[in-house]
């Protein structure tokens, strides 16, 4: 019977949120946000990704939550269902990325076609760009993957967004924070 109730309470959980009750969401969140996040982790095995998805989760519950049906499904296995399809999409994009930083990796690494008549500033040249890519090496994989994007492949910050899957701020945050990382990398060594 104790199983009864809580269906019935985490059914009302959805009827509240559906009228923008945020402490609902707050209440609903914290009881499932640990073993989402632990679903997600598993088939992402990237602690920032698991969490995005569980946040895209709650998001979409928000946004959602008047459609749930209660004769169609436990309001846990429907969140089961949301983050193991988030997961799911986020993996797919993952792969699709991945294929598009390495390529765009082995072309940063091709020398340039063009010679300079300065045998020393090609010389300067070559080093500078084997720091940046051995400062690259040293960012987390998240802000490595945009800055590629964005520089090599020369995207704008929608596009990498589009591409990732991140929302626009968290783009431009990773960015923001790997160039901040590379300008310490790179300062002391000029």
């Amino acid at each position: 019977m104790p199983s009864q109730v809580s269906t019935t309470e985490e059914s009302l959980l959805l009827t509240q949120i559906a009228e923008r009750d945020q402490a609902a969401l707050a209440l609903l969140y914290d009881r499932y946000a640990r073993v989402l996040y632990a679903v997600a982790f598993k088939i992402l095995g990237s602690v920032e990704e698991a969490e995005e998805a569980v946040l895209d989760v709650f998001s979409q519950v928000w946004k959602t939550a008047g459609r749930y049906d209660a004769s169609r499904s436990r309001v846990d296995a429907w969140l089961f269902m949301l983050v193991r399809s988030r997961a799911l999409d986020r993996l797919r994009a993952l792969q699709r990325v991945g294929k598009v930083v390495e390529s765009s990796t082995e072309a940063a690494k091709v020398m340039p076609t063009t010679q300079i008549s300065d045998p020393g500033e090609d010389v300067l040249i070559n080093e500078r760009r084997d720091r940046v890519l051995k400062a690259m090496q040293q960012l987390p994989e998240e802000q490595r993957r945009v800055l590629e994007l964005a520089y090599y492949q020369g995207l704008t910050h929608v596009e990498v967004a589009k591409i990732t899957g991140k929302s626009l701020g968290t783009v431009k945050t990773r960015i923001r924070l790997g160039l901040g990382k590379l300008r310490q990398v790179l300062d002391p060594l000029d």
